[in-house]
């Protein structure tokens, strides 16, 4: 006679435990900085949306009373957008990046936290919430506003991946840096400051002197920013802009990153 048992029920391994773990973990720290940054301050998750607004308002009320149009388009609103929210998308995600091992500094005394669960926590938060934003500011300037827009949402959409990459491979660098040479986090915030003119929010590329577009043509935001203004602008070729060239310095700088998080992890937990 048969035994018609079902056979018995396999033991998780050791990997799928701690992929659990991780997921856990990692919701875990996600909704702990949502409590910490948003759940303490009037308004919470609302100011990620109104302070980007207030900027491109005061941005396009601006440069509208010096210029009769916007570089591209009829709205001045949809060109400083177009711009500043992929050059805010990478801001954010590297300066959340940056801080993610301080953040987390005393859970991760814990075995069951490490360091990755920290990055991917911050990276994974603040990454949506980067992109909801933009899709809740730009969606709702294309219904109030008769842009004449005719999306093409792949170099969109492409543009703000490649910021988000860009945001969490210098943010990771900037990690290690940062924690160890204490100045290097003036030096950054120093050289970040022009990084907001020079990289194409307030004017286009094309416009540009020779001279110049040959220097900036190395900033990889002026790339992702062109990128966006392409998927918004149909007759707007932006020539200049090399994808692979983002993409491969963004991953280029993601694993440096990430092999100096994996080497001094534990050094900069107790520093």
């Amino acid at each position: 006679m048969s035994d018609l048992s079902p056979p018995p029920a396999l033991a998780p391994t050791r990997s799928d435990q701690r992929r659990f773990a991780t997921a856990r973990t990692v919701t875990a720290l996600i909704l702990r900085e949502m409590s910490t940054r948003y759940g303490r301050t009037p308004g919470g998750y609302l100011w990620t949306v109104l302070e980007p607004l207030a900027a491109i308002l005061l941005l396009s009320l601006g440069f509208s009373l010096m210029f009769r149009t916007p570089a591209l388009g009829n709205s001045f609103l949809l060109f400083y957008a177009t711009g500043y929210m992929p050059f805010g998308t990478y801001m954010t995600l590297s300066r959340t990046c940056r801080h993610s091992i301080s953040f987390s500094r005393p859970l991760l005394r814990y075995p069951a936290v490490t360091w990755v669960d920290a990055v991917l926590a911050r990276f994974l938060l603040n990454g949506l919430t980067t992109v909801l934003n933009s899709v809740l500011l730009v969606g709702g300037i294309l219904l109030i506003i008769d842009t004449q827009t005719i999306l093409a949402p792949a170099p969109a959409m492409i543009a703000f991946a490649l910021a988000i990459l860009l945001g969490l491979g210098v943010g990771s660098i900037n990690a290690v840096l940062t924690t160890f040479f204490p100045v290097w986090d003036i030096i950054w915030n120093v050289v970040n400051r022009p990084l907001f003119i020079a990289s194409g929010v307030f004017f286009l590329f094309d416009d540009m002197p020779r001279f110049a577009q040959d220097i900036l043509w190395y900033n990889p935001l002026i790339h992702i920013v062109g990128l966006t203004r392409q998927g918004f602008y149909p007759t707007y070729a932006a020539d200049y802009v090399s994808v692979p060239y983002v993409l491969f310095l963004s991953l280029g700088l993601t694993t440096l990153g990430f092999l100096l998080l994996g080497r001094y992890h534990r050094e900069m937990v107790n520093f």
